[in-house]
């Protein structure tokens, strides 16, 4: 089901991945190479990611999640970047509401 990262997806992962850090640096450079993998199945933007493996480097070693933050609107949204290998592999939505979130917030509105 690979598609291309959409470019509100896209402008999330570089709002969450703004740190000057070797390991945002290298997923930062990932995000061109970034494809969507696959989707959450309750409705919501999270979206499972697979990277050029040929194309780029992975990150060095960190933990999980390597990115997250919460949103300044909507207030009860957070989002975050897993990796599997130094590779990009999730960028997930949440909410504190039993709503799922349909659309990314605007990436301005992540809060660092």
């Amino acid at each position: 089901m690979a598609e291309p990262l959409s470019q509100q997806a896209t402008a999330t992962l570089k709002a969450l991945l703004t740190g000057s850090d070797q390991v945002s640096s290298a997923l930062r450079a990932q995000i061109p190479h970034t494809q969507v993998a696959d989707r959450c199945g309750c409705g919501c933007v999270t979206v499972d990611l697979a990277v050029d493996r040929a194309a780029v480097p992975p990150a060095p070693t960190h933990g999980n999640p390597a990115a997250d933050a919460w949103y300044v609107e909507p207030e009860d949204a957070g989002v975050m970047a897993f990796t599997r290998d130094g590779y990009l592999s999730l960028l997930e939505i949440y909410s504190a509401s039993s709503e799922p979130i349909t659309a990314w917030p605007q990436p301005r509105f992540v809060a660092r």
